[in-house]
């Protein structure tokens, strides 16, 4: 999952990809960084080849990170977000298929035909590169046709389901 990540005036673009049950890699361009979740919120985290533990605490705005002694405000955002919430903002209207963003695996859908969905809604999980995603609803309306069935492959941009 690609994000950007804000640490007062720094702004960076990362991937972070799931390497093991409660451990992560990331990708940068200036540094090698894998992580292990230890215990709830609390990390291990190894920086070009030094190692920290990072407590991450929910906050207000963003997060809060305690790491060597010091604190860090930050906020991480999914750039897929602005792309959903898009639609809301500048009111879609009609019926709108919902696509896959990727290729995968339809492991739950969490809607049926008929029911009422919010937008940012969740509707159906696809699985990625051992990574569960939730696709959600760009959009308020009504579930229309669902196109797949759980345990399905579908590629990316493969229409997943209407909302009318």
């Amino acid at each position: 999952m690609k994000v950007e990540v804000r640490i007062g005036t720094l702004v960076r673009q990362i991937e972070i990809l799931r390497t093991g049950a409660n451990q992560f890699g990331v990708r940068d361009e200036s540094a090698q960084i894998d992580a292990l979740e230890v215990a709830p919120n609390t990390y291990s985290i190894i920086i070009n080849g030094r190692a920290f533990e990072a407590v991450v605490i929910p906050a207000a705005e963003g997060i809060l990170v305690r790491c060597g002694g010091h604190e860090f405000r930050a906020s991480i955002s999914d750039p897929r977000a602005w792309r959903r919430g898009r639609a809301a903002v500048f009111g879609a209207e009609g019926q709108q298929e919902v696509s896959a963003p990727m290729p995968g695996k339809v492991i739950r859908i969490l809607v049926s035909a008929g029911d009422r969905v919010e937008a940012d809604q969740g509707l159906m999980v696809v699985e990625a590169m051992k990574m569960q995603n939730e696709i959600r609803a760009s959009k308020s309306g009504t579930v229309g046709r669902i196109f797949v069935r759980e345990g399905q492959a579908v590629a990316a941009g493969e229409a997943l389901l209407a909302i009318h």
